[in-house]
Parts: structure tokens; sequence; C-alpha cells
């Protein structure tokens, strides 16, 4: 008899489990390099992870190689797997504007080019609606112009294994001490009530 409890407990644990990842959605940024920016979206409450790869261009199975020298057309991106009962779309396009200069074209920080611009992808018009709400909430905080791209959301690779994670994996990285920690740091101080306790 516990032996058939015990079964069905973890049986409807598993099925919690799956309708859970199944309620999961997506979403997609570019602002620089993926290294930061998948950093900051995985600090956010109601993120449960966010992949480094490449968006809006018009090469099939781009490599890193071929991105970062310009030659496909896609931006460093990440998709960003989310909780929409923890967070939602509009909170997340707002962390996108609050983590990046959207003023910047093809640049951010010290890296230049087209595979560094700034772009907020959308998969439906609900999702268009409000990223072109949040960059209008934001353009009033800046002098310049935002020259986000706002584009439809086709095709996104996951990004080669060693780029996964890095900023956590490799903390004493040259680059990493130099560009992306600060630019988490200002994030953080200034929209910590949208990150996780453990965030760093």
């Amino acid at each position: 008899m516990n032996k058939l409890l015990l079964i069905l407990f973890l049986a409807v644990g598993m099925a919690q489990g799956q309708t859970q990842k199944s309620s999961l959605k997506k979403a997609y940024f570019a602002g620089g390099c993926f290294w930061c920016v998948e950093a900051v979206f995985e600090s956010l409450k109601g993120v449960e992870e966010a992949v480094s790869g490449y968006a809006g261009g018009n090469y099939a199975n781009p490599t890193y190689e071929l991105v970062v020298q310009g030659r496909t057309g896609h931006a460093e991106a990440v998709e960003v797997i989310y909780n929409p009962q923890q967070i939602s779309f509009k909170t997340l396009v707002t962390a996108f504007f609050e983590s990046h200069d959207p003023t910047t074209l093809n640049q951010q920080g010290p890296d230049r080019g087209t595979q560094y611009r700034s772009i907020a992808f959308f998969s439906n018009a609900q999702e268009r609606q409000d990223i072109e709400s949040v960059m209008a909430q934001q353009a009033i905080k800046y002098k310049k112009p935002i020259v986000t791209e706002i584009q439809p959301m086709t095709l996104f690779y996951a990004a080669e294994g060693y780029h996964q994670d890095f900023e956590k994996k490799n903390p004493n990285n040259p680059y990493i001490r130099a560009v992306s920690v600060p630019r988490f740091e200002a994030f953080k101080a200034k929209r910590p009530d949208l990150l996780k306790k453990d965030s760093h």
C-alpha cells in the first residue's frame, strides 16, 4: 500500500512538473554582448533560463566566428525562458531597456558592429504592442533617440556551449570583470525589485 501511494505521489509530482514546464514562455532580445545580456535576464525573478545565441540574420546555422565578423546579419541575442505567472513579457522588455543603452547604433560599450545592435523581438501582435509601449516610456529618459529595432522572431540559433553561462563560469575573465560585471551592477542598482534573492 505504501509503495502504491509513493508511486501515485511521484506520478502527480511529475505531472505537475510537466504542467509547469508547458506553461513557460520564451522571449528574445539582443542588446550587445550576449554574455552580459544572459547574466541580466538570468537574475530576474520568474526567469527559468537564458540561452545565448544568434537572431535577426539571414544565414543558416551561423557560428560565432562568422557572427562576430558581422558576416551573417545576426545579432548576439538571448532566448529568455520565463514563467508568465511570475514575470510578464512587458516587465522583461522593461528590464531589457534598462540594462543597456538603446541609443547607441550598432554598439554597446566597447563592442562595435551590427552583431551588437539593439533588437527587441516579438512573436505576436500583443508583444509588439508591449515593446512599443515600453519604448515610448523609455524614450523620455534619453536626450538621443532610441535606435532599438523591433523585429518579428523567426529563427533563433543557440550559441556554442562554451558561451552558455559564460559570466558565471568565468568570473575572472578580463572582459567579464571590466564590462559585464559593471553593466550588471548598474542594472542591479537601478532595478533591485526585479532580481532574485541570490543574484550576485
